[in-house]
């Protein structure tokens, strides 16, 4: 939320201008409709799309109800592929290690797809939802291979919580069982975290 709030307040003073920007979300729950209030669509109406003067054709998620996952996962590579790729892949990073919802051991390789959310995923989410139960259980993710795509990516951390992760991440063995391990290949990305996400890691200026 801190990210497209500074967004929305660099537009207000006038220093962004939104008018030209495409956005395509990283990932949706499957089952919940645009306007459910813990759906992705409905987060960035709320913190940054409604507050921006971004124009609503040029903003784009998966389709949380889509009733064929595999077109729709499809179509979501297409229109990508047709706005002429990613210029800036925004990411955060689990407590697993996940990036957008791609979890442990997921192959690299895979584009977007239907992904079954594990437990951690679950549980650490479920505390959005009035009745936890409401979770939902699978989601749409870009995959791996589309995020590596991106020509940059800016990946954004805080939190001692996420320290040990956020270590791993950069440091060590670039492998599925941490997803944002892979990072390390891509030439162009930048971290900015705070000094409690660091407090494993010496000074680091970049990957």
């Amino acid at each position: 939320v801190g990210v497209y709030r500074q967004l929305a307040d660099w537009y207000r003073k006038g220093d962004l201008d939104f008018a030209k920007v495409r956005t395509v979300n990283l990932d949706e729950y499957c089952g919940l409709a645009p306007d459910h209030p813990q759906s992705y669509r409905f987060y960035m109406e709320t913190n940054l799309f409604g507050q921006v003067n971004i124009h609503p054709e040029n903003t784009h998620l998966p389709d949380g109800l889509a009733e064929d996952p595999a077109a729709e996962c499809a179509r979501y590579d297409h229109l990508i592929s047709e706005l002429g790729g990613i210029d800036l892949q925004l990411l955060g990073i689990g407590h697993n290690g996940h990036i957008g919802f791609n979890e442990p051991d997921e192959a690299f390789g895979k584009m977007t797809h239907q992904v079954q959310l594990n437990a951690m995923t679950v549980e650490a989410n479920a505390r959005f939802f009035t009745d936890a139960d409401e979770m939902p259980k699978f989601a749409f993710t870009m995959g791996i291979r589309a995020i590596m795509q991106a020509r940059k990516i800016l990946m954004v951390v805080s939190g001692f919580d996420k320290a040990e992760i956020l270590r791993l991440a950069l440091t060590g063995p670039v492998t599925p069982a941490v997803p944002g391990s892979i990072l390390q290949l891509h030439p162009d990305v930048t971290v900015v975290a705070d000094e409690a996400a660091l407090a494993q890691l010496g000074q680091v200026e970049s990957i």
